[in-house]
């Protein structure tokens, strides 16, 4: 299957494509991390909390924006390593009140899918919490990199 085949909307399978699209390039690097294998998300999690709250330990406790930011990292991320080929790059990026999440497989002739009226329990459902959650979310593919990304509004604690 090209990846003509695969922009198709798979009713069979309940997924549609996710709309390719590049992120505006005025987000600023803040961190990144390079995952190998699904056992490093929970560092990643934790890791991106500590990021988010501009500290060195992971704070007690998030508000929703930063608690919706790490779910979907974490989701965004689980894709990648699943369902590509290692390494996986997670980028946090900031520009006034709101971050980049941009994740970077090497599949990039594999366009990601979103769960279409897939039955509860069934999985895939990571890109559509991203698309409920925020502000945007596309992907890209560029040289044999595949970037998935979604933008956030940033943490009450931290946009100012």
């Amino acid at each position: 299957m090209d990846l003509t085949d695969q922009l198709r909307t798979d009713g069979a399978t309940g997924a549609a494509p996710l709309e390719a699209a590049h992120p505006p390039e005025t987000y600023v690097l803040e961190r990144a991390w390079v995952l190998d294998s699904p056992e490093q998300l929970s560092a990643l999690r934790s890791a991106l909390m500590t990021a988010i709250a501009g500290g060195d330990s992971v704070p007690s406790s998030l508000d929703e924006a930063a608690e919706n930011m790490v779910l979907i990292a974490s989701e965004l991320a689980t894709n990648a390593l699943k369902y590509a080929y290692p390494p996986t790059v997670v980028r946090l990026l900031r520009e006034g009140s709101s971050y980049l999440l941009d994740v970077t497989d090497h599949a990039a002739g594999t366009a990601p899918y979103v769960a279409v009226g897939r039955p509860e329990g069934q999985g895939g459902l990571g890109l559509q919490i991203a698309q409920r959650l925020a502000y945007d979310v596309g992907w890209y593919a560029k040289g044999t990199e595949k970037h998935v990304w979604a933008i956030l509004p940033a943490p009450a604690s931290v946009s100012g």
